[in-house]
């Protein structure tokens, strides 16, 4: 895994169940980063459905380069070295394989993806806690995970079971992100707990975690998403991307508690403000 060796922390985004805003997320948070001032990777680990390029605006039909059959170079978008499932295969292919087969070809992107030298690592898993996740769990030294749920019960008992396996591998819960916290009317002004209220800090506080951000219902998100540039690009100065800012900040926060305490090795991070 002679690639991974220049990453200084590889950070999971998990959700336990799909739809509650993972993958967006990962790719705000990812930038959030990458605007601080760090070196940032992004991994779409989801084979079956990857998301991620289209998230990117990366044009389909875009590929890789390979080197020496093996080696693959990380396609960069929006200052991110990425790699996905989805730059290897048409956008409408269905992956139709088995488990032994998803593994390894995850284990293909992840391993043989020229990723260089990276502050942060961020990994977009699969919804669920099936084989991807262990794979990576038991193979590589994970910086820790950030469990993303919005506050409606459903959500929450399925963020709980990922918290579970990420205990029972000895992989630190850097924070939990509430999802679609709140939304408030662009007419009025109204604030609405659309999906409910404090779900959040209830599981973080169930577990010892922390609660390191809430992020909007929005429907600017879901428009800036699907137009290939994340919000916190195209609209940096709006709530929403403030307030991915301010998660990523905290996973900040986080990983230099970790270090500090001589959990994870790793150098001293630091956001400004410059």
């Amino acid at each position: 895994m002679s690639h991974l060796a220049g990453i200084s922390h590889i950070v999971c985004i998990a959700s336990g169940k799909g739809g509650v805003g993972k993958s967006t997320t990962a790719t705000n948070l990812a930038v959030a980063l990458q605007q601080s001032g760090f070196r940032v990777g992004l991994l779409d680990a989801d084979i079956y459905g990857p998301s991620l390029p289209a998230m990117l605006g990366v044009p389909e039909g875009t590929r890789p380069t390979v080197v020496d059959k093996k080696e693959i170079e990380p396609i960069m978008a929006h200052g991110l070295a990425t790699a996905s499932i989805g730059y290897l295969a048409d956008r409408d292919t269905a992956m139709v394989w088995r488990a032994p087969m998803i593994v390894g070809a995850f284990q293909q992107i992840l391993t043989q993806t020229r990723w260089g030298e990276l502050d942060f690592l961020i990994v977009d898993l699969p919804p669920g806690t099936g084989d991807i996740q262990l794979s990576l769990s038991q193979q590589v030294r994970l910086t820790g995970a950030v469990i993303v749920t919005t506050p409606q019960d459903i959500a929450l008992l399925d963020a709980e079971k990922a918290i579970r396996m990420f205990e029972k591998v000895s992989v630190p819960v850097l924070g939990v992100i509430e999802n679609m916290s709140l939304h408030v009317c662009s007419e009025c002004g109204h604030e609405s707990h659309i999906f409910g209220e404090g779900g959040g800090e209830l599981l973080a506080a169930r577990y010892g975690a922390e609660v390191i951000g809430h992020l909007p219902l929005d429907v600017s998100i879901r428009h800036q998403g699907d137009a290939g540039t994340p919000v916190v690009l195209a609209a940096p100065e709006s709530h929403a991307a403030r307030c991915y800012r301010d998660a990523a900040a905290a996973l900040v926060g986080q990983v230099e508690r970790l270090a500090s305490t001589g959990q994870q090795k790793g150098p001293n991070l630091h956001i400004s403000d410059d």
